[in-house]
């Protein structure tokens, strides 16, 4: 997760990250946690008081990752497609290089976990699909590009591939990557969100 030397805290958050990348099938127990730390599970609930607080953890990493750059790029890009294609771009790379990652936010992961835990990685995507239907209001407003259906309906047809794309990587065992072919895949996908699009 991380190219710096880690700290406790995020140690922990890598390890349970890596553990849900190389054991798929396998229930994470916080005995097995601490064990691959190199702490004992005393030691890992001084930092996180539950095994809930651990995978809020991984959550709040994705959205801090995901949408300090979101910001970047409606910063950088004022044209609408771009701004959609590099946002895609983006969540689909940032899964490839986090596939434990994406077993929390598609929901596989917490399985007979706190129920709290699915309506947060819920509220990720539901704060991406309202970016998108900003993008795509801005897009027709100051650039004159019509959506092909509502703008609610445009983002939704968005977000279907971008989760469909993080789920097929989990589905398949991280063996079909999600960044795999995005620009053909975009020019695919772009006419159907516009009816200007080329």
């Amino acid at each position: 997760m991380a190219t710096r030397t880690p700290n406790r805290r995020e140690a922990i958050l890598q390890a349970l990250a890596g553990m849900l990348e190389s054991a798929p099938d396998a229930r994470i127990t916080t005995a097995a946690l601490a064990r691959a730390v190199g702490v004992t599970e005393a030691a890992l609930y001084r930092h996180f008081p539950s095994k809930k607080r651990m995978f809020e953890g991984l959550i709040e990493f994705a959205e801090e990752s995901v949408f300090s750059r979101c910001q970047r790029i409606l910063q950088d890009e004022t044209d609408a497609r771009q701004r959609l294609y590099k946002t895609a771009q983006l969540i689909l790379v940032f899964a490839a290089r986090n596939p434990g990652l994406c077993r929390v936010l598609t929901g596989e992961a917490l399985v007979g976990e706190d129920g709290a835990l699915r309506h947060r990685t819920s509220q990720f995507f539901e704060r991406l699909e309202t970016q998108t239907r900003q993008i795509l209001k801005e897009g027709e407003l100051r650039d004159g590009l019509r959506p092909a259906t509502s703008a609610a309906r445009a983002a939704q047809w968005y977000m279907t591939f971008i989760e469909g794309r993080i789920q097929r990587f989990t589905r398949s065992s991280f063996q079909h990557r999600p960044d795999e072919h995005i620009e053909e895949l975009w020019a695919a996908l772009a006419p159907g969100l516009w009816r200007d699009a080329e």
